[in-house]
């Protein structure tokens, strides 16, 4: 059927591969190639200052010497992204426990009510889902009561703010006034 023995065949394969100007593997000589080519782009890139500052520059490789970690990516996109890998029932407690310092941070009551309402509406959807870990046990908040609660603390650091204020206007005229009057004492001794 084949005249040709098996080693026969392996010799022609290769010899179809190879680049008739030099004799060398054609796929060698991609590879040669191609790396030459990455090398001069970095060559230039280099020259037009690409590489310059960049973040992480002169600082330790994060991780390096440690073992590995099948599921280092996993990781770093939780906490690059900060994602909550919580149950529903217990991120809500912790939405639960930071909404008053999120509250302060809005500028406008219209803000702060529709913020309210919102953590309100996830707090029943999660209670008509059956998904299973701990019970939903974060109460809604009342939309009024939060936005008084919101306009009390917002007054309270106004008038801290206003207080500092004075203080700092009152160290600032002592200040002036015991170096003006050192100024004529000074003056006077001469």
């Amino acid at each position: 059927m084949h005249d040709e023995a098996p080693g026969d065949r392996d010799t022609t394969h290769h010899e179809a591969e190879r680049d008739e100007r030099t004799g060398r593997s054609a796929a060698a000589a991609r590879v040669e190639f191609q790396s030459q080519w990455v090398e001069q782009q970095l060559r230039v890139a280099m020259e037009r200052g690409d590489f310059d500052d960049l973040p992480g520059a002169g600082k330790p490789i994060e991780d390096l010497g440690s073992a590995h970690d099948p599921d280092w990516w996993v990781k770093k996109l939780v906490e690059r992204e900060q994602l909550s890998v919580l149950p529903p029932a217990l991120a809500l407690r912790k939405e639960d426990a930071e909404l008053d310092e999120l509250l302060d941070r809005l500028l406008t009551e219209k803000e702060v009510r529709r913020e309210v309402d919102e953590f309100n509406t996830r707090v029943r959807r999660a209670r008509m889902q059956l998904q299973g870990g701990p019970p939903v046990i974060t109460p809604v908040r009342d939309v009024d009561a939060e936005v008084e609660s919101w306009r009390s603390r917002r007054e309270a650091r106004l008038e801290a703010q206003r207080e500092a204020l004075r203080e700092a206007q009152r160290a600032l005229e002592d200040k002036a006034s015991s170096s003006g009057s050192s100024r004529r004492l000074f003056g006077r001794r001469r």
